[in-house]
């Protein structure tokens, strides 16, 4: 099976480049185009996340400059990296994913957060724990009526991932980062072992030990599959993909190349790896899937 590193992940959130926001009428430009051109609703807070990327350093850019995209994405801005936050108009939407925000890229799309209101409320909670404010001021009432200032420091959550997941919403980057998490955890006690006790022979720690180990396995594993729940990211492949990894790292193979058929079964452009690692996928199962697009 086509080997895809785990260390691929959906984009995160950028880090915060603060310049201040200017009145534009870029908001309206966007509006009007998601409701004539798309002929769709435009989310309620869209001219807010557009406020809050301006005001991050973001460079607003037409709803109408596609060119290199795919046509189904509504570009909202442009890093400094040259990366393009946009919407995701589907032809027939998934349940629960009517526009989502994606980070667009050579080999498709890659979902930063199920919907508007969940991605201000993240960068509002990332933000607060940095102890900030000046994005919180640009999403104006939308801010407030999503986030309450200081909700972080005060629920005593140590870490701010798990915060986000519990308070906020899923999102791909951060279970993908729980997995590894649950990887890494057995790998610095394997090697914390080996440096402490070099010379240790004792079937009890052992045994332990590698009961530590199938377990973080265990935990990856759950994580992975609970990733790729059809009711999380409708629509999205991605998830299969990094499941199908995930199983061939702890040497499930025959599972794994389940995962990655019906990973293939998505629409290529929502795989979130590069098109060569798509490529070695698609070979691997080209007799039995027919890739959608």
């Amino acid at each position: 099976m086509a080997s895809l590193s785990l260390r691929i992940t959906p984009c995160t959130t950028p880090p915060l480049r603060h310049t201040r926001a200017r009145v534009s009428c870029c908001s309206s430009g966007h509006v009007s185009f998601i409701k004539d051109v798309a002929a769709t609703e435009p989310p309620m807070h869209l001219q807010h996340l557009l406020k809050v990327l301006q005001t991050r350093g973001e460079t607003i850019i037409s709803p109408g400059a596609k060119q290199g995209l795919i046509p189904l994405a509504i570009p909202l801005s442009k890093n400094s990296s040259g990366s393009i936050t946009a919407l995701l108009r589907w032809p027939t939407a998934p349940p629960g994913l009517d526009m989502p925000v994606v980070e667009v890229w050579r080999s498709g799309v890659r979902l930063i957060a199920r919907n508007v209101d969940e991605y201000i409320h993240r960068i509002l909670v990332e933000e607060d724990a940095q102890e900030l404010t000046e994005l919180y001021r640009a999403s104006a009432e939308a801010g407030e009526k999503l986030y309450r200032k200081g909700a972080f420091a005060e629920s005593q959550i140590d870490n701010l991932d798990v915060y986000v997941l519990k308070k906020v919403g899923l999102f791909p980057d951060l279970l993908e980062r729980k997995v590894l998490r649950h990887f890494d955890e057995g790998d610095h006690v394997r090697i914390f072992y080996i440096i402490s006790y070099p010379t240790i022979v004792n079937h009890s720690c052992v045994k332990r030990l590698k009961d530590f180990f199938c377990l973080c396995k265990i935990s990856a594993m759950v994580t992975g599959e609970f990733y790729t729940k059809k009711d999380l990211f409708p629509g999205f492949g991605r998830p299969f993909v990094y499941y199908a990894n995930i199983l061939q790292k702890v040497g499930r193979n025959s599972e794994a190349k389940d995962a990655a058929r019906v990973a293939l079964k998505s629409p290529w452009w929502t795989l979130g790896c590069s098109y060569e690692a798509w490529q070695k996928l698609f070979c691997c199962y080209s007799v039995s899937v027919r890739l959608s697009f």
